[in-house]
């Protein structure tokens, strides 16, 4: 709920069709589709410390397959939560697809087409519609399908951490305040430092008759 986008921003696309090519024993698809994300990120309560962590954003996919007679078939699902340090991140996904019981559906995918999927693409990862604490799946059944793979280049740009920086030293008194404690304990580690050294330069005896005498 604290993330938005522009208006003009597209959240969604599809990609194009593309071959596979046999490397190893996998089937891969080499789609090199370039998209351009940029969101923002604004918490509504700044009064509250400590800060809660932001719940990141989520990059949801589906991957179909065409064959020779135009036959669609639901290859895989998938989701990512996009990287939240800047850089480059290579990532790979794997993906899913739900099954039905039997082998008349495998024979009807294979000579047909078509396959179970999902009506809502938000069950890949929390239903927009799920209300509750405890999310169960149970009897819903997928088998592993493949990968993909995402390369992003991610950018940040924040002046709110600045911001809640600042206001938490002046809630401990300001900056200068901070320094001097530094100061502090910085002239108290030299001070031990040199103690230190003129204990080790003092003969033994002497350290040994000064320690008996106390």
């Amino acid at each position: 709920p604290e993330w938005s986008s522009s208006v003009f921003q597209q959240l969604s696309g599809v990609t194009q069709t593309c071959a596979t090519k046999t490397v190893g024993w996998d089937n891969v698809a080499y789609f090199c589709y370039p998209f351009t994300v940029e969101m923002f990120y604004t918490q509504e309560d700044e009064g509250v410390f400590p800060y809660s962590l932001p719940q990141w954003p989520v990059l949801s996919f589906e991957v179909l397959s065409l064959d020779f007679w135009q036959r669609y078939r639901v290859e895989g699902y998938g989701s990512l939560v996009l990287p939240a340090s800047p850089g480059v991140h290579i990532l790979t996904i794997p993906t899913w697809r739900p099954v039905e019981l039997g082998t008349v559906a495998e024979m009807k995918r294979f000579f047909i087409g078509g396959s179970p999927e999902l009506e809502d693409l938000t069950y890949i990862r929390i239903p927009s519609t799920f209300k509750g604490k405890r999310l169960s799946r149970f009897g819903f059944r997928t088998e592993t399908t493949g990968s993909v793979t995402f390369r992003l280049y991610c950018l940040q740009q924040s002046n709110a951490l600045r911001q809640r920086v600042q206001s938490v030293l002046d809630r401990l008194g300001g900056f200068s305040q901070q320094s001097s404690v530094y100061n502090v304990l910085e002239a108290f580690q030299r001070a031990r430092r040199r103690m230190q050294e003129a204990r080790e330069s003092l003969p033994q005896d002497l350290i040994s008759t000064s320690a008996s005498s106390v």
